[in-house]
């Protein structure tokens, strides 16, 4: 299996968090890259560090001027008084009408959905680099590779087009299936993260070339809170091109299993060209985030199934936080993927 993975990832290792009305250390911390890649070696894999993707891959899904804060807010920040060492909105635009702000403050609210995706002097060039993996996998699939992994950080399937939210930057999974698309009508995205791909949701809502599955912890009481219910189907084009499957927090391997496939007979049904799948190991029962119970054999199945649907897919990382069970998560999944007869 083609792997990917950008060295240069590890300069993002964000600092705060704000939990429950607590300051506390950030999940996404690059030490989880190192247990990633403890899992591609416990099953042989080589990771290639990818080529640069041009900035046309992500215009395809995010507007110019969310690319442009992403790129210079730190260096701005920095200009502040008493600026703390990473842009961390404290101000959110509400209510209507809006206008589009000059100060750096307003425009990290206006760009900033939470507190917990600081931006640091590296963040810019980590998530391009992550968004350059996502790219390099969908470029091997397209090149007739029938499964390709980009062990992306920060992830992205929170971030819409031009708001960033749960330790997500760039949506490395819509630039992946965006870049997909390019080459066929149709494009499905599977996201099996414990947590609904709000962000991916949001940027392919109203179409309906790209259909959108989320399989995850129902959202009433679980971030991202607002999102991720059954009645989410799509808007005008994308009308009945959204599905998402929310499962108790305490799903167990059997009933998450049969979520996947409930997802992947409705891409069946769909029958893309090729399949997107936001992998998030998060529901497993030891992640520190705690969202479902799904243990290595439960990973191990979903890696069956998504490679038994026949359809060329493109993995790319999402959530999964530190636990030493982070790279046994992740070589289970992808054995599963690889296991003969799987596809």
């Amino acid at each position: 299996m083609h792997c990917f993975y950008a060295p240069e990832t590890e300069a993002h290792d964000p600092i705060f968090r704000l939990s429950h009305g607590a300051v506390a250390r950030n999940a996404e911390q690059s030490e989880r890259a190192r247990l990633l890649l403890a899992g591609l070696d416990r099953l042989g894999l080589a990771s290639v560090s990818p080529p640069s993707a041009p900035r046309s891959a992500l215009e395809a899904v995010h507007t110019k001027r969310f690319l442009a804060f992403l790129e210079t807010a730190w260096a701005e920040w920095q200009r502040l008084p008493d600026a703390g060492p990473e842009v961390v909105a404290n101000v959110f635009p509400r209510g209507a009408p809006l206008t589009y702000p000059d100060s750096v403050v307003a425009r990290a609210g206006w760009h900033m959905g939470d507190t917990s995706a600081p931006i640091g002097p590296e963040s810019w060039q980590a998530t391009c680099r992550a968004a350059d993996c996502a790219v390099a996998a969908a470029e091997a699939v397209l090149a007739g590779a029938p499964a390709a992994y980009a062990l992306c950080r920060p992830p992205g399937h929170h971030t819409g087009a031009e708001v960033a939210a749960g330790h997500c930057l760039l949506n490395v999974s819509a630039i992946a299936a965006a870049h997909l698309r390019g080459a066929y009508d149709r494009v499905a995205v599977l996201d099996i993260d414990v947590h609904h791909g709000n962000g991916t949701q949001e940027i392919f809502y109203d179409r309906s070339d790209v259909l959108t599955v989320s399989v995850h912890a129902e959202t009433r009481t679980y971030y991202p809170f607002f999102t991720g219910y059954p009645d989410e189907t799509g808007r005008g084009a994308g009308a009945g091109f959204n599905l998402n499957l929310p499962l108790p927090r305490t799903t167990r391997d059997d009933a998450w299993i049969a979520a996947i496939e409930a997802g992947l007979a409705r891409v069946a049904d769909f029958a893309p060209g090729a399949l997107m799948v936001s992998l998030g190991l998060d529901a497993h029962e030891n992640d520190p985030l705690q969202g479902m119970k799904i243990t290595f054999d439960g990973f191990r199945r979903a890696g069956r199934l998504i490679a038994g649907a026949g359809v060329p897919a493109v993995i790319v990382q999402e959530g999964g936080y530190l636990s030493p069970d982070l790279s046994r998560s992740l070589e289970a999944f992808l054995s599963g993927v690889m296991a003969p007869g799987a596809g």
